[in-house]
């Protein structure tokens, strides 16, 4: 998903905005009807801040019955031909701020899978990390991402960290297994958790490596309708019939559990279509974002052909004012809390039919 960073200002995050009322809970809560499903929320750790305290963002997931919590870091190289993967002052979290979220989310009564994303800091409008071709060879720009993610590994697995991401939608770069299969053993020596890819959604028979991972990481942006009568319910819940089963063909071909690693909609009217825009209107759609949900929700609580899902993203000013991803504020936030409270029955194993 092609996402521009959100530079909030401190202030405007400290003051919130209206939410659906949360439930009071005592640290360290366990999540109701926790099980192996995954109801999760992606927060992205994206405040200009590094030292920024997440924490009152954590008790707003965990108060709409979250189970997990995908913590996610942005890294950055200059631009899509270069080979300079580094966190960022001021568009990267710090180690300790990563470490205290971790702990917040545990603390919370929540699973935490961490992910960290690559993203170009000088690109043209049609280059994100999805065409990243290294000018300097494919062996220094995998030195370079390894030098950022074995640390990332480390430190999840020593403050339980339950879930990996060992990369996120590097289209370009899927097809060179041979470095990815090196870099996941490597992984495996440093973190004894769950390992998965998180590959875009119309991309995900491309990648070769699945079999050394432990999962197969989707994201869910399905392009569901063009405009209006078919962002109706109806009519979208008709419209995942047919990447609900694409995901289960996936799962009996792989043997492999699926984990929807991203699903979510911008309060846009053109949502349904371009689920992956955040930046192509100004115009804001609460109720679609809301009934898109519901759809989604609807598609895999009657068919559980995968392990669970996170919703992207939590982070944000949110309100209805903003027509980005944040459910924060919105009519969405409530039926997220609605579909995450439902009784979600245990995940299929791979390879069983749906």
């Amino acid at each position: 998903m092609r996402l521009a960073v959100l530079v909030i200002l401190v202030s405007a995050l400290a003051l919130g905005v209206a939410l659906a009322a949360p439930r009071t809970l005592e640290p360290g809560t366990p999540p109701s009807e926790g099980g192996a499903f995954v109801r999760g929320v992606a927060l992205g750790l994206f405040a200009s801040d590094p030292s920024w305290d997440y924490g009152p963002l954590v008790d707003e997931i965990r108060a709409r019955s979250a189970t997990d919590v995908l913590l996610v870091v942005n890294a950055y190289q200059s631009n899509r031909f270069s080979s300079d993967i580094a966190l960022r002052d001021g568009r990267s979290p710090s180690t300790s701020t990563l470490a205290r979220t971790i702990a917040q989310v545990r603390q919370a009564g929540m699973r935490v899978a961490l992910m960290p994303v690559v993203r170009l800091e000088d690109r043209a409008p049609h280059e994100w990390r999805g065409t990243i071709a290294p000018a300097d060879g494919l062996d220094a720009w995998f030195a370079s991402y390894r030098r950022l993610v074995l640390p990332l590994a480390r430190l999840a697995e020593d403050s339980g960290v339950e879930r990996f991401v060992v990369g996120s939608e590097l289209v370009s770069l899927e097809r060179y297994q041979t470095h990815w299969r090196s870099l996941i053993a490597e992984l495996r020596t440093h973190f004894s958790g769950t390992l998965t890819y998180s590959a875009n959604w119309d991309h995900v028979d491309e990648v070769e490596f699945w079999d050394a991972l432990d999962e197969v990481g989707l994201n869910a942006y399905f392009p569901l309708a063009k405009k209006e009568p078919s962002t109706a319910e109806n009519a979208l819940a008709q419209a995942w019939l047919t990447p609900r089963s694409q995901i289960a063909a996936l799962r009996t071909r792989l043997r492999k559990p699926v984990l929807i690693t991203e699903v979510g909609y911008p309060s846009q009217p053109n949502a349904a279509g371009r689920p992956w825009d955040e930046t192509s209107s100004v115009d804001i759609d609460l109720g679609l974002q809301r009934r898109l949900y519901r759809s989604f929700c609807d598609a895999f609580a009657q068919t559980p052909s995968v392990s669970g899902f996170y919703v992207w993203n939590w982070f944000g000013i949110g309100g209805p004012r903003d027509g980005g991803f944040t459910p924060r504020g919105k009519p969405a936030a409530r039926e997220l809390a609605e579909c995450f409270a439902r009784p979600w029955p245990a995940p299929v194993k791979a390879g069983n039919a749906s």
